[in-house]
């Protein structure tokens, strides 16, 4: 077993979870702990090392407890349903990524105010839909941009 990660049966009262979550945390990396462990059957994806602690902890905590009713399932991919309305592409797409409806995004290129609304399946630049903010900087442009750069919306370049 990986240094960190001892106890490896499921939890079985609150006074060991935290011990559990504390001593996997010590570990050398929440993957190795994760990988290790009898909480998962699959690797964990590779995210952050908050981000897999979190993961881990709610996975310990799920077992002692018990999951999800059979009901909030249903109500929360009832939900989901109401928001992509079953469309798999859309399921994709972070909706945290993408600015609200209704957001007006503006950009001046070669003195000229370009002025791009984010709407629910898109977004509209000059009264023509389109579905992607590339798409319109390329319009604006005539060469291509990635569009979240274009719109100040990402960072070209990552900070170091």
């Amino acid at each position: 077993p990986t240094p960190g990660c001892q106890q490896r049966s499921p939890p079985s009262s609150k006074g060991t979870n935290r011990a559990r979550s504390t001593t996997c945390s010590r570990a050398i990396t929440p993957s190795q702990c994760d990988r290790d462990s009898a909480y998962f059957e699959t690797e964990p994806p590779p995210f952050n090392r908050r981000y897999l602690e979190s993961r881990l902890a709610y996975r310990i905590q799920e077992l002692a407890y018990g999951g999800l009713k059979p009901e909030t399932i249903k109500r929360l991919e009832a939900l989901g349903e109401q928001l992509d309305g079953g469309n798999i592409t859309t399921r994709r797409i972070r909706a945290d990524l993408k600015p609200i409806a209704g957001t007006r995004l503006i950009r001046e290129w070669q003195g000229v105010e370009q002025i791009v609304t984010v709407t629910q399946d898109g977004f509209e630049w000059q009264g023509r839909p389109y579905q992607s903010l590339s798409a319109i900087a390329r319009a604006i442009t005539g060469t291509r941009w990635n569009g979240w750069v274009f719109f100040g919306l990402k960072n070209h370049r990552r900070a170091a």
